[in-house]
């Protein structure tokens, strides 16, 4: 079974059970600053689930495009990627456990196929301040039960402590704040089976075989979140009054468990490319430990990458762009590696990649030329990062740990790569210098973004509020002063200053800017009232409403008007929050000025503003 018919059956199944699909969020989060991207399905749904009303209702359900970069040193074995598809549905204070664990046991058995006999789940085993989830357990056993199968615990059903199954924000119980919401989550793993166990030795010591134990048998396909607690400023754990159910499941995992093969490079999404890879360095994928993992490596990257500048991102030296380059320059070392000297595989690959996700994500058919620009401009000028590189390389006596180092940041020398070079002029690498050099850089990575986004969380800030509505104000501006085909192309908001990307072929005069800035702040002198509205898509595509570029929506939409509805100086798709009145958005004595503007693609122009104190 294919990923395409899996996520075309799981929002059916869902729709069927009276939710409403949502599009996928962008994989650059809005107005959120604390993530470089959006890493699950739950996370762009925060407010809701929080108690704020979706337009939507109570019950949701979408396939959430996703990019984690905590595990990019793991991608190369058979399971971990940096970019996949969560399956998703939410209950916003509607149904709870008794109907959600038997849709996704149906989900899984009837609509996929899978045998029930290869199903494990683990629960919550409960605290000095939550007891045990025994009612999970209980639904449970007469699902298993209902297809002839006596689940015991310890055997089928697991029960872990909250560092495995307990979500909040903040992690386990004791570390959640007052106000924090939270719950205990119910995982499903498939077992592929004794003969798939990558290794005999298991994470945890001393036990038999089970589904935590990261032996390779067992792999996690989804996990239902019940957010029922909440902490109370005493440091209790107290039951909500609106408990929500939040279900993320991995696309290509389903995929795999469906294929019956562990190897997620191995089902549809992923196949074409690596036959590519193959056709390309020679090398027969799964006959070598080391091709293999630099194939995965490749395929996953690319695939990755191929999506971020889908949503906007391009390469930089500085957060998205960062990392979209370092994956860039990873698949093209990697490529390397398999000694792949024609560059056409980019080209073909993403092709691949675009025929896969048109269907989903039709935007991505549009930008399949930047796409392909940007990946050959990427490689030629890295071209020239590696020969300054193996210059240093050359220039070093002893190639050491802190080298290796030096070699992964500046160069973006991957670390197998830095060994094969060593062992070729005899010399080993201390593996724990190169990770001493990591870690105290990572420790400097922390220490800058805390002070780049002081403020906290945008949802709770009162300046990120007020200059989330500048934000629109500008637009607004950019559109009327200076051009009305300009579009958002991606936004980001602090408490200190908004950013956003634009289309826009030159840069702003001085009058132009001038004119702009005090268009603005005669808005905010106005005192307009901001509104906002829920309404079809439709009627407020008719109205001239704005939305981001790329960005897919529901049938029906939030959209702020500032003005009054019928005469508005802006209109925009959006979640929120923002103050009530602009004249809230500057003080006395304050006024809203470009601090910056710069180009960070073809046609992209970049500007970064706020509100400053008039000398």
């Amino acid at each position: 079974m294919n990923a395409s018919v899996i996520r075309s059956r799981y929002l059916a199944f869902f729709r069927e059970r009276g939710h409403k699909e949502i599009p996928s969020a962008p994989l650059v989060p809005e107005n959120d600053p604390t993530t470089l991207f959006t890493s699950s399905g739950m996370q762009p749904l925060v407010p809701y689930l929080l108690g704020q009303p979706h337009p939507l209702g109570k019950r949701l359900v979408n396939s959430q495009k996703c990019v984690r970069f905590q595990d990019i040193d793991e991608v190369g074995d058979n399971r971990h990627t940096t970019f996949f598809e969560m399956l998703g549905n939410w209950s916003l204070g509607d149904y709870f456990k008794r109907d959600q664990l038997p849709w996704i046991f149906t989900f899984l058995t009837q609509e996929i196929g899978l045998d029930p006999r290869r199903l494990y789940v683990t629960v919550f085993e409960g605290d000095a301040s939550v007891s045990k989830d025994t009612e999970s357990i209980a639904i449970w056993k007469e699902l298993f039960a209902s297809v002839g199968i006596d689940a015991k615990e310890g055997e089928r059903i697991f029960a872990y402590p909250a560092k495995k199954n307990w979500w909040s924000r903040a992690g386990e119980p004791q570390y959640m704040p007052p106000g924090e919401p939270g719950g205990p989550d119910s995982e499903v793993f498939f077992d592929f089976g004794e003969h798939r166990r990558l290794h005999e030795q298991s994470l945890w010591n001393d036990q038999p075989c089970h589904p935590n134990c990261d032996c390779g048998r067992f792999m996690e396909i989804g996990n239902s979140v019940f957010m029922q607690y909440q902490k109370k400023a005493d440091g209790s754990i107290q039951e909500l009054p609106q408990k929500n159910v939040d279900f993320g499941g991995g696309l290509e995992r389903i995929a795999a468990a469906a294929n019956d093969n562990p190897d997620v490079f191995l089902i549809d999404l992923f196949s074409p490319m690596i036959s590519i890879l193959e056709q390309c360095s020679r090398t027969s994928y799964g006959q070598n430990q080391e091709p293999t993992k630099s194939m995965r490596i490749i395929a996953d990257h690319l695939r990755a990458l191929i999506m971020m500048i889908v949503d906007g991102v391009l390469p930089s030296n500085k957060h998205q762009g960062y990392a979209l380059r370092r994956l860039i320059r990873r698949s093209l070392l990697h490529a390397k590696i398999l000694r792949i000297a024609d560059m056409t595989y980019l080209s073909e690959i993403t092709e691949q990649v675009v025929d896969a996700y048109r269907d989903p994500y039709p935007s991505i058919v549009e930008c399949r030329q930047t796409i392909i620009d940007t990946l050959h401009e990427e490689s030629t000028r890295f071209a020239k990062t590696l020969e300054r590189g193996m210059k240093e390389i050359e220039s070093a006596d002893v190639i050491d740990g802190k080298l290796a180092f030096h070699l992964y940041e500046s160069f973006g020398f991957p670390w197998e790569m830095t060994v094969e070079i060593a062992s070729n002029r005899g010399q080993t690498i201390d593996r724990k210098q190169f990770e001493d050099e990591f870690r105290k850089h990572q420790e400097l990575s922390r220490t800058a973004s805390a002070g780049m986004f002081k403020g906290g969380l945008v949802d709770h800030s009162e300046e990120t509020t007020r200059l989330h509505t500048a934000h629109h104000l500008f637009l607004a501006a950019l559109q009327k002063i200076v051009d009305p085909s300009i579009r958002q192309r991606g936004s980001n908001i602090t408490a200190e200053r908004l950013r956003i990307d634009v289309n826009l072929q030159r840069p702003l005069t001085e009058e132009d800017r001038h004119r702009v800035e005090e268009l603005v702040n005669k808005k905010i002198r106005e005192g307009l009232p901001v509104i906002r509205v829920d309404m079809e898509k439709k009627e407020a595509e008719k109205i001239g409403a704005q939305m981001e570029f790329g960005k897919k929506y529901p049938d029906r939409v939030s959209v702020y008007f500032i003005g009054s509805q019928d005469n508005f100086f802006s209109a925009e798709f959006c979640g929120g929050p923002h103050v009530n009145n602009t004249s809230e958005i500057a003080n006395e004595g304050q006024v809203f000025k470009i601090f910056k503007e710069e180009a960070i693609g073809h046609g992209v122009r970049r500007f970064k503003a706020g509100i400053v104190s008039v000398v």
